[in-house]
């Protein structure tokens, strides 16, 4: 089932002197200047600009100025892209480059990457103050918003169930120091103004987590209204039910495209070695005065990360945290590659076989 956006389709919002309304369209659904770099007028003209806000089996939901509809599967598009829309041949629409990209080693046994988002500016990492926390969970998260170039948020709910939350707080904060923390009761009205700061209009935020974490109604705590499905947790272990079951781009009225996201039971980085180095980025500036270039920081002789360890600098716990995601992402970016590589030879076998049947009529072999 598609649905309706037409209440928050910003067509009649008010353009300020010397813009045009469907620039103002635009920009209350994510449009900036870096994908306008990408287009001329008359692009603009033939092809408008629309947003893919939701991803189906049958086709990309699309919304842009006065366009709210359903596009068959063509381009490889995810939630968040932008399109410049062929109304006379839809499955031709053009993605325009990615300012920030989503993605993750696909679950299961498939080699392959699958896309989550695009063109989000911040992501807010989200999970509880109750047995969901989980420090080496926030940490894969947080690489996987450095690796994609978005602005990672760390945000604890549920605050209002728990005794002390300076422990959650101090945690959360030494992950890195370049996130910031900030604590809510996602049920209160304290999200909004908390949030504020990176929920601006023509801003895209997305919300990231486990199930039962509170992701669906912080978006509702945005839209000051019922906006999402939500569920409580289990008691017995806090664990969530998943309540979205999609990705899906909800546009608040005051212009800032939110994402809700299902709770991902299986994150499997790939391809996000930067981010981890970013997330890690003591032990990473440690190596740098290892004695050797190739150093594990597992027992070498010179080792600047292992004498941290033993010197209290750096807790055993992190350096572990950090072996098992670099191992895991050279792992499946290894495999990535490989199937990567079985593709271009497969494909380029069948353009070779297509070549010779073009030039000598019906092949065989």
């Amino acid at each position: 089932m598609v649905r309706d956006y037409s209440q928050f389709l910003p067509t009649s919002a008010k353009a300020s002197p010397g813009t045009s309304k469907a620039q103002t369209a635009l920009s209350r659904l994510g449009w900036q200047a870096f994908f306008a770099q990408q287009t001329t007028v008359d692009d603009m003209a033939r092809t408008p600009p629309v947003r893919v806000v939701e991803v189906h089996r049958n086709g990309l939901h699309v919304i842009g100025d006065g366009i709210d509809t359903l596009i068959p599967p063509g381009p490889e598009a995810t939630v968040g892209d932008w399109l410049l829309f062929e109304a006379d041949a839809p499955r031709q629409s053009r993605v325009l480059h990615r300012k920030s990209l989503f993605s993750r080693r696909a679950p299961g046994k498939e080699r392959k990457l699958q896309l989550i988002a695009s063109n989000v500016d911040t992501a807010f990492v989200v999970t509880s103050c109750n047995l969901d926390f989980n420090v080496a969970r926030l940490e894969r998260f947080i690489a996987l918003a450095f690796e994609a170039e978005v602005t990672p948020v760390i945000v604890l709910t549920k605050i209002d169930l728990c005794e002390d939350v300076s422990p959650y707080l101090d945690a959360a904060r030494a992950i890195s120091d370049r996130v910031a923390v900030v604590a809510v009761n996602a049920l209160s009205e304290q999200p909004v103004a908390a949030l504020s700061d990176w929920c601006r209009p023509g801003q895209t935020v997305a919300f990231l987590g486990s199930s039962g974490v509170g992701k669906s109604t912080l978006v509702n705590a945005l839209f000051h209204a019922d906006r999402v499905a939500t569920q409580a947790i289990r008691e017995d272990d806090s664990k969530g039910r998943h309540t979205t079951t999609r990705r899906e781009l909800h546009i608040t009225p005051e212009g800032c495209a939110v994402l809700d996201t299902p709770g991902m039971r299986e994150l499997q980085l790939a391809d996000a070695e930067r981010g981890i180095e970013d997330v890690f980025a003591d032990i990473t500036a440690l190596a740098a005065g290892c004695r050797f270039n190739d150093c594990q920081h597992e027992t070498e002789p010179g080792c600047a990360v292992l004498a941290a360890v033993e010197a209290g600098e750096i807790a055993p716990s992190r350096l572990d945290r950090w072996r098992k995601l670099a191992a895991e992402d050279r792992f499946n970016s290894a495999s990535l590659a490989e199937r990567r590589a079985g593709d271009k030879a497969f494909g380029k076998m069948v353009r070779g076989v297509k070549r010779v049947q073009r030039e000598h009529g019906k092949w065989r072999p």
